[in-house]
């Protein structure tokens, strides 16, 4: 690697390990991580966000870890996706890869291409495997079955090609495991972080439902100044909504749903938060097991109802 590089990837990393507010991200099932095929869909499609494993780290638990959010777009191609990886830190950073199954079983591999115009990149248009140039020497070789993905580059031979590749080399896949509600990755960057180092994200869920907010606020007198938030849609690896006023002004508080575990009791949670937009402080929370289908909360002056929809659409834009 050479240290023109090297300097690059560690200032990557450190700016996503020292961020402590996730900055809204430009893309939400099985309930347990043993399971034994993907949770939903494709083998190679969903929305993938590391938010536990950065708030693991945060309260102590782990070492400094990037936030970071895979979304993988499916293409009419079958044997083809889109992997859009972004990065979310003080200055953040996204790449595109097209990513091609080559083979099934033990002896197949993942060729990971990049786009040969940059414009390719960050347009809707259509899908054409001629556009994408191939990385032959970043191809990731292991196990493809229909029930998970194990595979793994060649690091030595693909830091011949990152020189060429620019800043994006960074979030250039080096080793993949996809099974069950799991993607568990290592980057390019992940090496200045240790031998071990990797991003553990799940598939995030879309919870949808309504909220309603008093216009008193929480120490005004009961009234039925009631404002109703409809369509109320968040993921639950850390998404966020506004709740707004009638008139669509935001209200000064908003949503947040999240699983996480307490290194007390190690107790794994689906938490719903309201938070003060001022303070950036929880009001309230009410928990939920992991595999709940609903959760709400109610305040007396603020009320929620959410229920699990769905996984979030690679082509949408994930809720944070």
């Amino acid at each position: 690697m050479s240290r023109k590089l090297a300097i690059l990837l560690s200032l990557l990393v450190l700016p996503a390990c020292q961020s402590l507010q996730h900055a809204p991200s430009p893309r939400a099932a099985a309930s347990s991580s043993h399971a034994s095929s993907p949770a939903t869909g494709a083998l190679f499609e969903g929305v993938f966000d590391n938010h536990e494993q950065v708030w693991l780290a945060r309260t102590g638990a782990a070492g400094g870890v990037p936030h970071v959010v895979v979304t993988i777009e499916p293409t009419p191609q079958a044997d083809w996706s889109i992997w859009r990886v972004h990065l979310d830190a003080a200055v953040p950073l996204d790449a595109v890869w097209a990513m091609q199954r080559i083979g099934t079983g033990e002896s197949a591999s993942v060729m990971p291409h990049r786009a040969s115009d940059a414009a390719l990149a960050s347009t809707a248009a259509p899908f054409d495997a001629r556009q994408w140039v191939p990385l032959d020497a970043c191809a990731l070789r292991g196990t493809v079955t229909a029930g998970g993905a194990r595979v793994v580059a060649d690091v030595a031979a693909c830091t011949t090609l990152a020189p060429g590749l620019g800043a994006q080399t960074a979030l250039l896949p080096i080793a993949i495991e996809r099974e069950g509600e799991w993607l568990h990755a290592r980057l390019y960057a992940d090496q200045a972080r240790g031998a071990d180092a990797r991003v553990d994200l799940r598939q995030v869920q879309v919870f949808s439902g309504w909220a309603a907010i008093n216009g008193a606020g929480p120490n005004g007198p009961a009234n039925d100044d009631w404002h109703m938030n409809r369509a109320m849609q968040l993921g639950n690896e850390g998404g966020r909504a506004a709740l707004t006023w009638r008139d669509g002004r935001p209200s000064g508080y908003s949503l947040t749903l999240e699983r996480v575990t307490y290194r007390d009791g190690n107790v794994p949670v689906l938490k719903l938060s309201v938070i003060d937009d001022a303070s950036g402080q929880g009001v309230a929370y009410a928990w939920a097991n992991p595999e709940a289908t609903q959760i709400g909360i109610n305040l007396g002056w603020v009320q929620v109802g959410l229920g699990r929809a769905a996984p979030a659409a690679a082509t949408e834009k994930n809720k944070r």
